[in-house]
């Protein structure tokens, strides 16, 4: 998926994306390419809420 893709996911949804992608493993450019977006909404406070719902 490409940068603009990301543009089209909800906030709710890029961070279980994040979350995924770490979980299988995926490229390092991908989830970098997650964070990247994560950090253009200023929406990192979203990853330890769901963190806290998971675990």
């Amino acid at each position: 998926m490409c940068d603009s893709g990301m543009k089209q996911l909800s906030d709710s949804l890029l961070i279980q994306s994040y979350h995924k992608a770490i979980e299988l493993n995926l490229s390092d450019e991908f989830i970098e390419q997650i964070k990247r977006e994560i950090n253009s909404r200023s929406i990192q406070h979203l990853l330890d809420k769901h963190i806290s719902h998971v675990g």
